[in-house]
């Protein structure tokens, strides 16, 4: 487990030196689009074991005396308050969130664009707001056709009427809460403008997924699909580049299809297009810095695994449609995989039908895997959490580290006066309990010292966990997926 197969320093090197390079190629000014997350790359880490999740911040932070930052996000999601859902927060909060954290770490906030401006009230307010707290602002409106009717976008009543956003540095990273912001549509508003203004500058794109130069049915890049199941994205042969360079590249369908109106655009603009296929546009390097492509492949495997159950368990409580379920099934089918692939999926199964209850398991980085059970005092999470740790603090399974006088107060507490019907203990509850004790208990405090460890660790749980605890899961870094089954018969759950 946790072998590495990513050279991160790597990576970060190589990327910056390509974004200079293609920053010479346009003569000084380069409006780079970014795809998927800026910051918190967890799809990323976990399919290329050793990539960093803020390896793309760092990256920017080699350049960041060139670079500004301009954050997209469409009046359209201010309106109808749409939400990320990782984080649970709507786009206009995620966009002030996203200053805050660009600014956190040194990088220039130059301004943010509403596009699809059209004088919705909701989006009015929010400039409003951002103006009063010193942030430019700027509006894109909506065209007609867009993107088809190539004529009309790229005039003077096309991207003519958009307002033209003042930028400083050389690169221009255009970036945005979430899909569907119009990246691509300001960064072209923006070429047309500099040209009417005498100023050459060019566009790009940077998206890890899919890694152009693996091949197209790659585990890292049929992951990538699994992680998009739900928006239909498809992995694809290059079309264009095969034909212009006679070399097979991967992209995926939505580029391609658009790439033809690109091209037009890019003709209208520059009179010709600095660009052969959408290949050509992208500035990623990942695939040069895989280390170890079998242990790239084994994680994408685990990731496409994880999907599965993710997406099962999404159908399950009519969050999606079968049908994305199906388009992981028949990713897992082209690569042989099944629940035998993942270890913790049987052991849990198997924990669970020999006590009759909801169980887990969870795989240690030894390739030691803990069980635990539903009881009166823990749910199975709680207490699978705690025999882990006890096994890695080398702690019989046997001695209890919390003391019943610790837990009663806390079930007290939950019942009696918070209402709650299940008095055993999240795991949040679990480790408030053992830190309590480890004021006084060395084995607690030793125990505590081991929550690094399960970072990078696999898990599988019997039935759908609360939200408490796939949230604590998550901040520890461990890869958890559950069965598409409730552990109660209820039409409700909290």
């Amino acid at each position: 487990m946790n072998r590495i197969g990513f050279d991160n320093d790597q990576y970060v090197k190589l990327q910056s030196q390509k974004i200079r390079d293609r920053i010479a190629q346009f003569g000084g000014k380069l409006y780079l689009e970014f795809g998927g997350k800026l910051f918190d790359d967890y799809h990323a880490s976990r399919v290329l074991p050793g990539f960093e999740p803020d390896s793309k911040v760092k990256m920017l932070l080699e350049m960041k005396d060139e670079a500004e930052i301009l954050i997209a996000i469409s009046a359209d999601d201010i309106e109808r308050s749409k939400r990320r859902g990782d984080l649970g927060i709507t786009y206009d909060e995620d966009t002030l969130r996203l200053i805050d954290a660009f600014r956190g770490i040194g990088l220039y906030i130059g301004s943010v664009v509403i596009t699809h401006y059209r004088g919705q009230p909701a989006a009015d307010k929010f400039i409003k707001r951002l103006e009063t707290l010193g942030i430019r602002v700027y509006r894109h409106f909506i065209i007609p056709d867009y993107p088809s009717n190539v004529p009309l976008i790229v005039s003077d009543e096309g991207f003519g009427k958009n307002e033209y956003v003042e930028t400083e540095r050389s690169l221009v990273v255009v970036t945005a809460p979430g899909p569907g912001s119009g990246k691509m549509a300001t960064c072209l508003s923006q070429l047309y403008h500099e040209h009417k203004r005498g100023v050459r500058a060019g566009y790009a794109k940077f998206e890890t997924f899919p890694i152009w130069n693996l091949p197209l049915k790659h585990p890292v890049n049929l992951a990538y699909e699994a992680a998009t199941a739900d928006l239909d994205d498809v992995n694809m042969i290059d079309p264009f580049h095969l034909e212009a360079y006679g070399v097979t590249t991967v992209n995926y369908n939505r580029d391609v299809e658009i790439f033809p109106v690109l091209e037009a655009m890019f003709r209208r603009i520059y009179g010709e297009s600095p660009y052969k296929s959408p290949t050509d546009m992208g500035v990623n390097m990942a695939g040069f810095c895989i280390v170890d492509d079998e242990a790239c492949r084994e994680a994408s495997c685990q990731e496409i695994l994880r999907r599965y159950y993710t997406a099962a368990c999404a159908a399950r409580q009519g969050l999606t449609e079968q049908a994305e379920v199906r388009r992981i099934e028949l990713l897992m089918n082209s690569l042989g995989l099944s629940a035998a692939n993942r270890p913790v999926v049987g052991a849990a199964l198997t924990r669970a039908e020999e006590t009759g209850a909801p169980a887990m398991a969870l795989e240690l980085p030894d390739g030691t895997i803990v069980t635990g059970k539903t009881s009166s005092l823990l749910g199975a999470a709680s207490a699978c959490l705690l025999n882990s740790l006890k096994h890695l603090a080398g702690i019989d399974h046997k001695l209890p580290l919390i003391a019943p006088g610790i837990i009663q107060p806390i079930q007290h507490l939950k019942v009696e006066h918070l209402g709650n019907h299940n008095p055993r203990l999240h795991t949040d509850e679990l480790l408030i309990a053992l830190s309590i004790c480890a004021v006084t208990n060395p084995m607690a405090e030793l125990a505590i010292d081991q929550l690094d460890k399960l970072r990078g660790c696999e898990a599988h749980s019997s039935v759908i966990l609360s939200h408490v605890d796939e949230e604590l899961f998550k901040k520890l870094g461990v890869n958890i997926s559950f069965e598409p089954k409730y552990q109660a018969k209820k039409l409700f759950h909290k």
